[in-house]
């Protein structure tokens, strides 16, 4: 605690010195002319923003061109900025002035702009969404932050601050400068790892020699691999002692056991879809009363769209413990049945034609031919089916279904076969009243 107590007092010296240097008159005349810098460097921003909008309206493609505009953007701002400080530093150097707090913005531009192009292009190598977007603000000011302490000369007593700051978990000494190091190293290796693991994944996925569910595979499997690695990595490069991890290994194990079951349970059946190969992506599959398409493979689970257009998240646990009915698994031809029944009072025959003739539709397969039968005669008439096959039921089935059964119905119209409606016999018996006397 007198460490503590020690280096804020140094702290605050020095912080009060500071504070006495920036309300001197020679610094605010500085501080105006900074001011006066920023305004210009501001409307100079503007107008370059409105004439990149203007140029890549129309453009959405990530092209060189784009890159290096949108780019350009970054650091206009600030070396706009140091462009009119060093003007004025000259300036006020030839009057014989003081100039100490422009050697103090000349480096913290040139890293302002450094740093704003480096985490642009870092942006880069990720999907842009607002979540990175925000983070790319947050690290910037952070490091630029960082910067401006270190110019300042606070730098070391704040790490100093914060080194103090500090718990004893056993014989072990933990401090906010320990969790910070371990955070921002975790943090860098992190990002590393994904980003190997994406050019990996870019690798992968365009292999031609690969089934897409061994790509899918090999994709999650790598990334897993590789972010383990960074963690650990991450840990051993800050003086973490690994073998402190076996009590987190306990901790997780009993996690596992008392309430994440499920979510590991859905994470190994995911792995085992993707490695057998029974669900891939654009397979039409039924599971329950859910019938659509397989839209992606998920670490949890997998994603379901239907005819409606609605996205249904099954987990993986389900598709390993129930049974799913696969329409394209490993041939995507199905058949595809129509049943009819006709009046007693017609000719199967001509009826039987008919219906072959209305099934030449377009999505139907000449192999295997379209085959007509006349399955047994019921109550009211005859009941007869065609099938056909198809090959791409990712299409809907039922398309076909109705295409055939409008061209059956002009068909039979069009020759006088009747399509009958249940008939019963009904028969009244009467009885006169005291007849049983």
């Amino acid at each position: 605690m007198q460490n503590f107590v020690a280096h804020f007092s140094v702290l605050m010296d020095k912080l009060t010195a500071w504070l006495t240097i920036l309300m001197s008159p020679s610094s605010l005349l500085q501080f105006s002319l900074i001011a006066v810098a920023l305004v210009i460097a501001l409307w100079l921003d503007r107008r370059l923003r409105q004439w990149v909008a203007d140029t890549l309206g129309e453009e959405g493609k990530a092209t060189v061109k784009s890159i290096a505009m949108r780019g350009s953007q970054r650091v206009i701002l600030p070396l706009t900025m140091l462009l009119i400080v060093i003007l004025f530093k000259g300036i006020l150097t030839s009057t014989g002035s003081q100039v100490w707090l422009f050697d103090i913005f000349v480096p913290l531009l040139l890293s302002l702009a450094f740093i704003r192009i480096a985490v642009f292009l870092l942006r880069r190598a990720y999907t842009p969404s607002p979540l990175i977007r925000a983070w790319e603000n947050i690290i910037s000011t952070s490091i630029w932050l960082i910067v401006v302490l270190h110019l300042l000369g606070v730098l070391p007593d704040i790490i100093a601050l914060l080194d103090d700051l500090a718990i004893s978990v056993g014989d072990k000494r933990v401090s906010i400068l320990d969790v910070i190091k371990v955070s921002v190293s975790i943090v860098i290796f992190l990002v590393f790892a994904s980003w190997l693991s994406r050019v990996i994944e870019r690798r992968v996925m365009n292999s031609r020699y690969l089934g897409i569910s061994m790509r899918l595979a090999l994709s999650k499997t790598i990334k897993i691999i590789l972010l383990a690695l960074a963690v650990l990595i991450a840990l051993n490069s800050v003086g973490v002692d690994l073998t402190a991890l076996t009590v987190f290994g306990g901790a997780l194990g009993v996690g596992l056991g008392l309430g994440l079951q499920r979510i590991a349970s859905n994470f190994v059946s995911g792995m085992i879809l993707l490695y057998d190969r029974s669900i891939r992506p654009g397979d039409v599959i039924t599971i329950g009363d859910r019938f659509g398409w397989v839209q992606e493979l998920r670490a949890r689970n997998i994603v379901v769209r239907d005819r409606d257009g609605v996205e249904t998240l099954i987990p993986n646990e389900n598709l390993i413990t129930s049974e799913v009915t696969s329409w394209s698994h490993s041939d995507k031809a199905v058949r595809v049945k129509i049943k009819v029944q006709i009046s007693y009072k017609d000719d199967p025959e001509e009826a039987m034609n008919i219906m072959k003739e209305a099934c030449n539709h377009p999505r139907v397969l000449s192999e295997p031919e379209i085959a007509v039968r006349l399955l047994d005669f019921g109550d009211n008439g005859m009941n007869m089916e065609a099938r056909v096959w198809i090959e791409d039921p990712e299409a809907g089935v039922n398309g076909v279904r109705s295409d055939i059964n409008l061209a059956i119905w002009k068909g039979f119209k069009k020759a006088g076969i009747t399509i009958p409606y249940p008939q019963r016999d009904v028969r009244m018996v009467t009885q006169a009243i005291g007849s049983e006397a």
